[in-house]
This record gives structure tokens, sequence and C-alpha cells, in this order.
């Protein structure tokens, strides 16, 4: 079974078990804090985040929102994985940092439902993804 942390483990605890998520890594995504259930990650937007019409690629707003799920469907308890993801884009951003909010809906011992909010610096609503997670069995 692979390593577990705690329900309610350090900013150093979180960033060296996802330390090794080498994509998001690579799109720039933080971890601001995270627990059993819960996770805030963000990204400073930077030129290589825009697509050609100027506004924020939709797979690095997408990619944030799923470093959050990672971490709060994978901190205390079983590991998970998604198994189905849907994203809906609401505006486009006019901050320069975007900040994914994800929390459970329900957490089962199998599967796991979570709602990822992603907003700006602004305030400003981007992005909502629906996610459902397996869970590895004891």
């Amino acid at each position: 079974m692979a390593k577990q942390l705690s329900d309610h483990p350090t900013l150093e605890e979180l960033n060296g078990f996802f330390g090794h998520d080498r994509f998001a890594e690579h799109a720039g995504c933080r971890i601001v804090e995270g627990s059993r259930d819960h996770a805030v990650c963000e990204l400073d937007i930077q030129d290589h985040h825009r697509n050609a019409l100027g506004n924020v690629m939709g797979g690095v707003i997408f990619t944030l929102a799923d470093f959050a799920l990672a971490i709060a469907s994978n901190t205390g308890g079983n590991p998970s994985v998604s198994v189905s993801s849907t994203i809906e884009y609401l505006s486009a951003s006019k901050g320069t940092r975007l900040i994914a909010t994800c929390n459970a809906d329900k957490s089962g011992r199998r599967l796991g439902f979570y709602t990822t909010d992603v907003t700006d610096d602004t305030g400003r609503r981007i992005a909502r993804v629906a996610a459902t997670v397996f869970r590895e069995s004891e």
C-alpha cells in the first residue's frame, strides 16, 4: 500500500509528499493548505499559461483544480484516483493568480465526490470542477 499522510499534515509534509507531481510543479502549482477532504492551491499566471486569445488556457485551470483534488482526496485515508471530472468554465481571469479550493461533498470508503472552485486574486469565479474519486481498499 502507498504511504499515507495524516488527516492534518504540515505544509512541509504536503510538499514532501506531493512534490513528486512534476507536471503540477512544471505548471507552477503551489500548495497553500491541505487536510483530509480539503485543499487550496494557487498558481501565478505567466505568459506561457495564455492561449492565442490572451486568456488562461483551459488546461492550466484544470491542472490546478486537479492538483487540489489530488491533495484533498489523498490526505488521510486510503490513496485515491480520479475516475471522472467535469469542468465548467465560468469566466476569463482578470487577475494575476489563480486559486483552487477543493472540498469533499461526500467522502466514502470506496468513492469520494469533490467540488473544486477556481477563482482569481480579484475574487472572480473562473471555473468549477466536479470530480469522483475511487479509493484503494485497505
